[in-house]
């Protein structure tokens, strides 16, 4: 088959796995490596090994799928059980707290989107939702804010961090997938300030959505009621962790892999710099990161909880693990395939998209199907093989692209998708009211988003 026939098969491929996954039901996992296959048969890889250097399809995508396991797996399970233990122990809690007094009740919504930032670097955003609902609730009534505005702050500012800043699978995985798993640090600090323009136009949105939505928390409950609630949610945690080291599971890996890469950029030598440069591996900062959290288990005299925390946490990330490795598969057989060569001579066109290319892919994908962390994983696997073409080459320039694949895994979260429903449930909001807030919401940051991460790219 020719190039241009090539093309358009592997965009009839996209929609058609788009179909199985939104339309159809079939599980991600089961779609992506099913496209792999017929990409890679119509591609021309052979059935069986010929030898070395012309693998069987076979070949192709059981090395895609195991090569993300070695470079991510323990990664993703390592910063999921840090933050299921911080939801257990309360230390997902205290963080929250220690940000709203911080930041104080005169800003209310900014409290509530900032504490929804900080809890989902670590913890699922659909679970943290749930963990800090209570707070916001109380929120609603200690400062007359209203409701729907402060749901909206706290859905988006988990949402931003969820997408953007690892230790959350999906940035892991797409990190890893575009070559940047030696260099988190970098995806990290990318992800930080990317987030800075998506949480100052959710902030606003919130505010002034708010005043157009109002729903029934905003007078069914008496201030003693909510009170009540974020008392006994409080109390359900028995001894509550000291603030400090409800922080530290977050910190000590980000503040580990920080110095490990100043250290190698720095090209310092002897034990202390490789020393330095140890704990700068993410699994060994996570691994502290994990010290840190036990720690917290351990103070509450709560260890032999440890190995249900465990057992949960990989029952989480199975199907992330599953489908981050077809993902990496269906990169691998696109790889394998002319499909690479057609597109480099037509690379002036793809060269003028640049940034914006895994942004569309990624938002076709979100929107259509629903799971952010698919969208990432997906679109990196398509995207990797094209990092060249698109005149994505250095760190920083694959590092903007993650961040492009991320604004669109964001782009728009709404009935397909189960954070669309925990968000309007918790949040007393009807269906009709989740669109008008929390999807316009999530389409405004990730165009927003895609916007900065395209200005930022022009400057380096």
């Amino acid at each position: 088959m020719g190039g241009l026939g090539l093309l358009i098969t592997f965009f009839i491929a996209i929609v058609v796995m788009i179909l199985m996954i939104s339309k159809w039901r079939v599980h991600p996992f089961l779609a992506i490596l099913s496209i792999a296959l017929a990409l890679g048969l119509i591609g021309g890889i052979p059935l069986t090994d010929q030898g070395e250097e012309t693998p069987g399809i076979a070949t192709v995508i059981g090395d895609g799928f195991s090569g993300i396991f070695t470079s991510i797996g323990i990664v993703i399970i390592l910063g999921a059980l840090i933050g299921l233990i911080l939801e257990k122990t309360g230390g997902g809690f205290q963080m929250a707290d220690a940000l709203v007094n911080t930041v104080g009740k005169r800003f209310p919504v900014l409290a509530t989107q900032l504490m929804g930032f900080v809890v989902s670097i670590a913890v699922f955003c659909d679970s943290g939702f749930v963990v800090l609902n209570p707070i916001r609730r109380a929120l609603v009534r200690r400062t007359a804010t209203a409701s729907a505005s402060m749901t909206v702050a706290l859905a988006s500012g988990l949402y931003i961090s969820h997408v953007f800043v690892p230790p959350t699978p999906g940035p892991i995985a797409a990190a890893t997938t575009l070559g940047l798993e030696d260099n988190l640090i970098l995806v990290i600090g990318m992800g930080l300030l990317v987030s800075i323009p998506a949480l100052i136009v959710a902030y606003f949105m919130s505010s002034w959505l708010g005043k157009r939505v109002t729903t029934p928390e905003d007078q069914e409950m008496t201030s003693d009621d909510v009170e009540a609630e974020y008392e006994a949610l409080r109390a359900s945690y028995g001894r509550l962790p000291g603030k400090l080291l409800s922080f530290l599971p977050i910190l000590v890996p980000i503040l580990a892999m920080a110095i490990g890469s100043v250290v190698t950029m720095a090209g310092w030598q002897g034990f202390s710099a490789e020393l330095f440069e140890f704990f700068g591996i993410p699994v060994i900062a996570l691994t502290l990161g994990l010290l840190m959290a036990l720690i917290l288990l351990g103070l509450q005299r709560r260890m032999s909880e440890l190995l249900d925390v465990t057992e949960d946490t990989l029952r989480v990330t199975g199907p992330i693990l599953f489908i981050t490795g077809a993902g990496s598969a269906l990169g691998t057989v696109i790889a394998a395939t002319p499909l690479i060569d057609y597109i480099t001579e037509i690379a002036p066109g793809f060269a003028s998209i640049g940034l914006f290319f895994p942004f569309i892919v990624s938002a076709i994908l979100k929107t259509a199907q629903g799971s952010s962390t698919v969208a990432l994983v997906t679109t990196a696997g398509i995207v990797a093989p094209l990092l060249s073409t698109l005149g994505l080459e250095s760190d920083i320039e694959v590092a903007l692209a993650v961040m492009a694949i991320a604004a669109g895994a964001m782009t728009v979260s709404h009935a397909n998708d189960s954070y669309f429903w925990v968000v309007t449930r918790f949040g007393n909001l009807t269906v009709q009211e989740g669109y008008r807030t929390h999807t316009v919401t999530t389409g405004v940051m990730g165009v927003t988003s895609i916007i900065c991460i395209w200005v930022l790219g022009l400057f380096v």
